[in-house]
C-alpha cells in the first residue's frame, strides 16, 4: 500500500498519543474515557509507524507531499 501520511501528520499523532498517556498516568483521565482515549492513542501510534491511515483511503486523502516528475 502507498503511504498516505506525511511527516507532520505522523508527528502530531505521536504527540497526541504521548499527551493521552501522560494524562492517564497522571490520573487526569480514568474510566471509560481513559479506555477510549487509550485505544485512539494506540491507533495513532500504529498508523504513524506504518504511515498509512485507513480512514483516509475511502476519501482519497493524503498528507504526503507528492514527488514532482521531472
Amino acid at each position: 500500500m502507498k503511504k498516505n501520511m506525511g511527516t507532520l501528520d505522523r508527528t502530531i499523532r505521536i504527540i497526541a498519543a504521548v499527551v493521552i498517556a501522560v494524562l492517564y498516568y497522571s490520573g487526569v483521565i480514568s474510566g471509560t474515557l481513559a479506555i477510549v482515549l487509550g485505544i485512539i492513542a494506540l491507533v495513532f501510534v500504529l498508523t504513524s509507524l506504518v504511515g498509512i491511515c485507513p480512514a483516509y483511503l475511502p476519501f482519497g486523502l493524503s498528507s504526503c507531499k507528492t514527488e514532482s516528475k521531472a
